[in-house]
């Protein structure tokens, strides 16, 4: 089922970007602000692979290595949208991530007394939000500024052999924390076609758990019309939380592809 999403959107995405739609042709990928509302609703596939370490209150640290071409296998459940909304210059948007991901096999874990793990689950709910202003519109590029928040919800949970015994256990740990971040996104037309290339960038940090947090996303996309655009990115999320999170220098990296919907 999880291959077949994910095969479902980039057969979407190919076909979109190999048809030769003509009103595709006369439509600009770049956006016009207006007095008029406009709105876009995106869900996506990001296929992000997971490098860092997962701590734990009792000692226990284990790596996380869920890389992307095993992510499918990995990902229990989850789902990915965003959504903007603008009228003139101003606008906000708003980001939603929640997903399960599950790696089992014998796992050597850190710290402590702990010898092995026979699973490693990782829950995250990631919450992005800001308003947006317009610094730059013209035919060939469109660039928001953006201030906002971003949240993280995360529980790690090991469960095995974790203190040298035949008898196996469960211990988990979740961090919660709000950061503010300040960034950009934007697009950049190609060569007056419809093709653009999408680029979004924030840092932030300092909300109570979080030292540092940072995201940037780049790729190529496709206008079709004024509904639907298309994109295939490459897409990062950073996290270096304080001793008493979860997440410790930890990256979130991997391919998206997305389908906007314009009305």
């Amino acid at each position: 089922m999880k291959k077949s999403l994910f095969k479902t959107f980039f057969g979407i995405f190919a076909l979109l970007a190999s048809s030769g739609f003509a009103l595709a042709q006369e439509v600009s990928p770049i956006p016009k602000a207006s007095n008029e509302w406009r709105f876009e609703v995106t869900p996506y596939l990001w296929l992000t692979g997971i490098k860092g370490t997962m701590n734990f209150d009792n000692g226990l640290a284990k790596s996380a290595d869920f890389t992307s071409s095993d992510v499918l296998s990995n990902l229990k459940s989850g789902g990915m949208i965003a959504a903007e909304a603008h009228k003139g210059n101003w606008g906000i948007m708003g980001d939603v991530i929640s997903a399960t991901l599950q790696k089992s096999g014998s796992v050597p874990v850190a710290g402590g007394t702990a010898t092995v793990a026979d699973r490693v689950t990782l829950q995250q709910t990631i919450l992005t939000g800001a308003a947006t202003y317009t610094l730059a519109n013209t035919k060939d590029a469109y660039v928001d500024a953006l201030l906002g928040v971003r949240s993280i919800n995360v529980t790690a949970t090991l469960f095995g052999n974790l203190v040298g015994t035949a008898e196996k256990e469960s211990i988990s740990k979740t961090t919660s924390t709000i950061d503010p971040i300040i960034g950009a996104k934007g697009r950049y037309r190609i060569a007056d076609s419809t093709w653009y290339i999408p680029a979004y960038a924030d840092i932030g940090g300092g909300g109570g758990t979080t030292n540092l947090t940072w995201q940037a996303m780049a790729g190529v996309g496709k206008s079709f019309g004024s509904l639907i655009d298309a994109s295939l990115t490459y897409r990062a999320l950073y996290y270096d939380m304080k001793s008493g999170g979860v997440l410790q220098k930890t990256t979130m990296q991997g391919p998206q592809v997305a389908i906007t919907f314009k009305f």
